[in-house]
C-alpha cells in the first residue's frame, strides 16, 4: 500500500494561480516480519554405536561441552532419543546431514533426525 503526501508549495490560496508546486512523498508500509519456525534435532539410541563416537558428534558439530556432550549421550542411551539443539531449519537439516555422513564414514548406524517445534 502506498501512501502520497501531498505538500503545496507557493500560492496557499488554491489551484488558481500557475505557480503552485505540487511535491509528494510515496511512503511504503514495510511488511512485518515473522519468526522462523525452529526445529529440534534429536538423536536415536542403538546397540552398535560407540557412546565414545556419539559425544564426538556432541562436541564436534553441536560445538557441546564435553560435559554436555556426556550428560546428552547418556540421556540418548537411557531414554532411547534426545536433543542435541534447536535451529532454524537450514541449521538444523544441515547439522542431520553432517551427523549421518560422520555416522557412515566410520560405518555406524547412528541415527539423527529433525523435528517442528
Amino acid at each position: 500500500m502506498i501512501d502520497l503526501n501531498i505538500i503545496r508549495l507557493g500560492n496557499e490560496d488554491g489551484p488558481e494561480g500557475d505557480d503552485d508546486l505540487e511535491r509528494g512523498v510515496a511512503t511504503k508500509a514495510k511488511p512485518k516480519t515473522k519468526k522462523p519456525s525452529m526445529y529440534r534435532v534429536l538423536l536415536m539410541n542403538d546397540d552398535y554405536t560407540p557412546m565414545e563416537f556419539v559425544v564426538h558428534v556432541l562436541i564436534n558439530i553441536f560445538n557441546k561441552s564435553p560435559e554436555d556432550a556426556t550428560r546428552i549421550m547418556l540421556n540418548v542411551h537411557q531414554a532411547g532419543i534426545g536433543t542435541c539443539g534447536i535451529y532454524t531449519f537450514e541449521i538444523a537439516e544441515t547439522k542431520v546431514a553432517q551427523v549421518m555422513d560422520a555416522a557412515k564414514r566410520n560405518q555406524h548406524p547412528l541415527q539423527c533426525t529433525l523435528e517442528k517445534v
